[in-house]
């Protein structure tokens, strides 16, 4: 019921999916209703109408929101994380207030010492006895194993399974009865229901052909910061598809933007990339692997710096694992989705998770990476190599530049730029950024398209990043 439209649910009566709450109900009854849904089979909540539907609207709906984000606060675990939000929407002249509850949820929620759950149009107080079943059923039906509303075979992508199916030992495509094979194995992975052959959402995460569409939060935020801190100025993409597709871009984002230069040990000289890509490559693995799927309106969000990177992935650690014991205790989420992600050939890179994190750290020498946990997720924290790292100098060169080049442009001075490149990064260390008409602005004698080619080979050269499109391009230092 939770995806069909607004006027479709405005016209049903309220019942074991759906509740209307007036205008002056308290956080209390928010709260109640919103748990009691989260304990079920999900639902959404309406405020605005009488309990019978009679549209009434919202005398003040920045209040009435306000009241709601504090309903979320009181149920434990808090469900402020991204399980739900208000939101405001308009129907037949008046505001009302919405709030959607997934169904499929791996917690169980309660309001002060009760669990609730929804009976019919009721929120009522769960039992010892069914307390007992609803945790019993939620161990054992975890979301990622959920077939959603309307979702079909239809909906996987041929390609992409196929792809997957010839991975695996004793499939032939050839031989007879090929395809009840396929769909046997697809059955035995989880990608499809046992009893139905409908995809579950893990089906759907590792092949569907919109996985978004199920699920709009399944998504990696990546962003690209020059400083240390965020800013107006930074490099951004988000990337969507199926998982394998979503931890291949991450880390060619991550590698495309990694600073490259030389560790000076004495005088030995090693040419290396800021962070090892085995561990960035494991972290991003992890992420995807063991986030929690069940939480709505929360990507993962990877973040890089001048000095470190970070991951944040929605849903706290899983089982038993807590920060003390992660280095040594293994627990998965998403069971159906490592295992896949294992026959795609991610086994080297989920193996050991976080110590092999740290070893690799460890072996660049980094510092040891941060761990954090937060109520609404899991933060891991690469430090970068600081000062200690500079940018590469051929070896016909000097390794240390002369007293009286110590400038601004020193750093750049030694790798052959011409004087139209060097007096483009003058500009942009003053100013932060440069666009094409800045430079044809310094250089106005010379024509567009060598200037472009002069900003071009700083791009490649790995000193500048181009940032937009068309006339809305601009570069920074990388």
């Amino acid at each position: 019921m939770s995806a069909e439209p607004i006027e479709t649910l405005l016209k049903q009566k309220p019942g074991q999916a759906l509740a209307f709450l007036l205008d002056n109900a308290s956080a209390q009854e928010i709260a109640e209703t919103l748990a009691a849904f989260a304990n079920s089979e999900g639902g959404v909540l309406f405020i605005g109408l009488t309990r019978t539907g009679l549209v009434t609207g919202l005398a003040d709906p920045d209040r009435m929101e306000q009241c709601a984000l504090s309903a979320l606060l009181q149920v434990e675990p808090p469900m402020s994380g991204g399980v739900t939000l208000p939101e405001l929407v308009e129907y037949d002249g008046h505001s009302l207030l919405m709030m959607r509850v997934p169904p499929g949820l791996a917690q169980i929620y309660r309001v002060g010492p009760t669990y609730l759950q929804r009976v019919g149009t009721e929120n009522q107080a769960m039992s010892t006895p069914t307390l007992r079943e609803v945790i019993l059923n939620r161990r054992d039906t975890p979301f990622e194993r959920l077939v959603p509303d309307g979702a079909e075979a239809r909906d996987l992508s041929r390609s992409a399974i196929e792809q997957y199916l010839e991975r695996m030992p004793g499939y032939d495509p050839e031989l007879p009865g090929a395809a009840q094979r396929a769909s046997d194995m697809l059955r035995r992975r989880g990608v499809l229901r046992a009893e139905d052959g409908r995809p579950t959402y893990a089906g759907l995460l590792l092949f569907g052909r919109e996985p978004q569409q199920w699920l709009p939060s399944a998504q990696i935020l990546i962003a690209r910061y020059p400083g240390p801190e965020m800013g107006d100025t930074f490099l951004r993409q988000q990337i969507d598809g199926p998982l394998p597709q979503q931890i291949a871009k991450a880390e060619s984002f991550l590698i495309d933007n990694m600073r490259r230069g030389v560790i000076m040990e004495g005088l030995q000289r090693e040419e290396k990339m800021e962070y090892p890509r085995e561990a960035v490559r494991e972290a991003i693995v992890n992420a995807v692997a063991h986030r929690d799927y069940a939480i709505r309106g929360a990507e993962i969000q990877i973040f890089m710096f001048s000095d470190r990177i970070e991951l944040l992935s929605p849903g706290r650690l899983p089982g038993h694992i807590t920060l003390d014991n992660i280095m040594h205790e293994r627990f998965s989420r998403n069971e159906l989705i490592v295992q896949v992600l294992s026959d795609l050939g991610f086994i080297e890179r989920l193996g050991y998770g976080i110590d092999r994190i740290f070893r690799r750290a460890k072996e660049h020498g980094l510092q040891e990476p941060q761990l954090a946990e937060s109520a609404n997720g899991f933060r891991l924290t690469f430090l970068g190599l600081g000062e200690s790292f500079t940018i590469p100098v051929p070896a016909v060169q000097k390794t240390t530049i002369p007293q009286e080049e110590q400038d601004p442009l020193a750093r750049w001075k030694h790798l052959g730029l011409n004087p139209r490149q060097l007096d483009a990064l003058a500009f942009i260390e003053r100013d932060g950024r440069i666009t094409n008409r800045d430079f044809q602005e310094l250089a106005v004698e010379v024509s567009p398209e060598t200037l472009r080619r002069d900003l071009s080979d700083l791009v490649d050269r790995g000193i500048l990043l181009k940032i937009g499109e068309k006339k809305a391009t601009y570069y920074i230092l990388k």
